[in-house]
């Protein structure tokens, strides 16, 4: 009788263990589906903010290019603008005095 108990007790053991290690390698093997998902998805993000830092670093060296022109029209009509201002004056003076 308590060979049967252990005999049964055995095959209960040894059925629970098979069914627990499969279980456990299928949660190994569903943990390890989600870590190269994440991988994967990390590098497609990665990917894709290296691609929008590049546009951007792009777009900033032609804004910065565009001031860059933009200061240098500036400073050249700035200096129209003084120059004109100053031929205004002297002929503003030229005609006072001519007409005195």
């Amino acid at each position: 009788m308590e060979n049967i108990y252990s005999v049964l007790i055995t095959a209960i053991t040894i059925l629970g263990s098979t069914t627990a290690w499969r279980y456990y390698e299928k949660r190994a093997l569903n943990k390890e589906r989600d870590d190269d998902f994440i991988k994967h998805d990390c590098k497609d993000r990665i990917s894709k903010l290296e691609a929008l830092l590049a546009s951007s670093s792009r777009e900033k060296d032609d804004l910065r290019q565009m001031v860059l022109d933009l200061t240098k029209e500036v400073a050249a009509l700035t200096v129209k603008v003084e120059f004109l201002t100053k031929e205004n004056e002297d002929l503003n003076r030229r005609r006072r005095t001519s007409t005195k």
